[in-house]
């Protein structure tokens, strides 16, 4: 059969290839930003991409790639798209996929694959895409001829954002890419509806508000749900209408800005051992909230849970009270309901005073680290100076071990969306494509807003080549590598000499040890962004002065750690088993 038979195509008639379907398809459905990395058979899908308007950011691995779209996806509530080529291309992209659902994050995911008509022949790249993207995504789909690809898409992009957020995959075979069909008979798909806002029943809404004012020391935790759900105003209202006190999850952080006088994070584990009552608003009782359990938790404990997923509800801790829906609109209903009832948890109970102290000696503790003089720096002097110049609306992008975790602690969020970090997954390399989606959303949005990406320097080393992307697109990109030569701890270099002395380093080496004192600002440099290499205070302040009032360019601060330093005593261990 001839391609003219196949789509009923004449002569003189306008024709359409199947990327510029793709394209037009996307644009449809209002999706904005492309990354990935080009080559066949989806380079034509890019070109295509950047004539409908849409914009295509090309980097240097389709794992970082997948990270920006996702990071699109949590700022904008649209899904970014990540385009890859087949096999090897496609798999690398997986990583940023399965991080997108764990964080339930809107994600679209397109991959070219092998020509139809080559299929079970070993055909270049051949591998079962379809197939393996299942365990990683919502949705994933080949469409079955050209005029499906709009449905296909539409499918695909309301997926990704109806109900629980998360990936969803589409794969173009390589044939149909150039393929021209009659323009006449692609029928595009209009933009699909806003999703549905869900409410709580509202004699559960009840339930839960009685036990909230029934509670002796409550506590409200906000996740990262929440600051997707865009209810900040509300959330906001309600800790300050009933007085409670909050503790934000990693991204939680900002949805009410952490130097409000409720926020109890310095006295997380206080909070969490002891608090009676539980409101979880978008946070998940898993790994991060040590799921829920003694001796983390009271046995006792009555949670409270608000999530937009049914299957959420009661995992690990059965609930008090399971209220599910969105979570602005659920916060809304508490709020009706303590309008009616007012209500307000006293300011001066002995909670309050119990928090309130705890908050104090951890501060006092963590100050005492940052005055600390001696050098090399530890995490606490560094995160001080840090914190003293960063912009109030900056976007703080964190990842590493230490780096992350103590980041978290000291460096304050006051704006929703605007902390991103390993996430529920806890995936390390995350942190350069989610800085570039930041930026690039912002520069759109709000061209002067700063991209502040806190790195250790192992987690640098996943995607530092997409230094190059940064310095491409000039992005207001300021990276700072908190340097302590190695994954949890280094050696000094005068240890490491002393070492390469003993044998081959893969057999004497510590598993956890980098080579000392790298000079990675000059990854920076090399693609004509500004790098500084610091070790004392002193420079640390010039170098963030110096790149800071570079309004629009790229910079990295390499700063030089001590390799042992390390977290303050913690009451109780979190992921810090290792004995090393």
């Amino acid at each position: 059969m001839s391609s003219n038979q196949a789509t009923g195509k004449g002569k003189g008639e306008e024709t359409v290839s199947g990327a510029e379907v793709i394209a037009q398809a996307l644009k449809k459905q209002n999706v904005e930003y492309m990354f990935g990395i080009v080559g066949f058979p989806v380079t034509e899908i890019a070109v295509a991409a950047q004539a409908v308007g849409i914009k295509y950011i090309g980097m240097r691995n389709e794992q970082a790639a997948s990270y920006a779209a996702s990071a699109v996806g949590y700022l904008t509530g649209r899904p970014g798209v990540c385009l890859v080529v087949s096999g090897p291309g496609l798999i690398h992209a997986l990583g940023g996929m399965a991080n997108a659902n764990m964080n339930c994050w809107p994600l679209i995911v397109i991959g070219g694959s092998s020509d139809s008509d080559q299929e079970m022949m070993g055909a270049f790249q051949e591998f079962p895409q379809v197939e393996a993207c299942r365990l990683y995504s919502k949705l994933s789909v080949r469409p079955s001829s050209i005029s499906a690809i709009p449905f296909v898409i539409e499918k695909a992009v309301r997926s990704s954002i109806y109900g629980r957020p998360g990936a969803c995959y589409v794969d173009i075979p390589g044939d149909f890419v150039n393929f021209q069909v009659n323009a006449s008979s692609i029928k595009y798909v209009e933009c699909y509806m806003p999703p549905p806002i869900t409410m709580a029943d509202t004699s559960t809404v009840s339930v839960a508000a009685s036990i909230i004012r029934r509670a002796k020391q409550p506590l409200l935790i906000i996740g990262k749900g929440a600051a997707y759900a865009h209810a900040e105003d509300n959330i906001k209202k309600l800790v300050e209408q009933c007085g409670l006190p909050f503790l934000p999850t990693p991204m939680g952080k900002g949805v009410v800005p952490d130097n409000h006088p409720n926020c109890v994070a310095a006295a997380r584990s206080r909070a969490l051992q002891h608090a009676d009552v539980i409101i979880l608003l978008g946070a998940r009782l898993n790994w991060i909230l040590h799921f829920g359990l003694p001796p983390r938790y009271r046995a006792d404990v009555q949670i409270i849970q608000v999530d937009i997923c049914a299957e959420e509800l009661g995992n690990n801790v059965k609930p008090a009270a399971a209220l599910l829906g969105d979570i602005n609109a659920v916060t809304a209903q508490l709020l009706e309901y303590y309008n009616k009832r007012p209500w307000q948890y006293p300011p001066d109970a002995e909670w309050w005073k119990a928090l309130r102290e705890k908050m104090r000696s951890n501060e006092e503790a963590s100050k005492e680290l940052a005055s600390q003089k001696s050098l090399p720096m530890n995490y606490y002097t560094v995160f001080y100076h840090v914190q003293e110049q960063l912009p109030r609306d900056c976007i703080i992008v964190s990842e590493g071990a230490n780096t992350m975790d103590i980041g978290r602690t000291v460096l304050r969020s006051y704006l929703p969306r605007h902390r991103l970090d390993a996430g529920t997954f806890g995936t390390m390399g995350v942190g350069l494509g989610f800085a570039i989606a930041a930026a690039v959303v912002a520069k759109d949005r709000n061209p002067e807003k700063r991209v502040v990406c806190v790195e250790g320097d192992s987690a640098f080393g996943f995607s530092g080549m997409e230094a190059e992307t940064i310095c491409r697109h000039n992005l207001p990109i300021l990276l700072i590598v908190v340097n302590n030569n190695g994954i949890y701890q280094g050696c000094d270099a005068e240890t490491w000499k002393q070492i390469t002395k003993l044998g081959e380093i893969s057999q004497v080496g510590p598993p956890i040890s980098l080579l000392p004192n790298s000079h990675y600002e000059q990854i920076m440099t090399a693609f004509g962004g500004k790098g500084y290499f610091v070790q004392t205070p002193g420079e640390l302040q010039n170098a963030l002065t110096a790149s800071l009032a570079e309004k629009t360019g790229p910079s990295l601060i390499n700063v030089m750690i001590q390799p042992q330093a390390s977290r303050k005593k913690q009451d109780f261990h979190w992921l810090t088993r290792s004995n090393m």
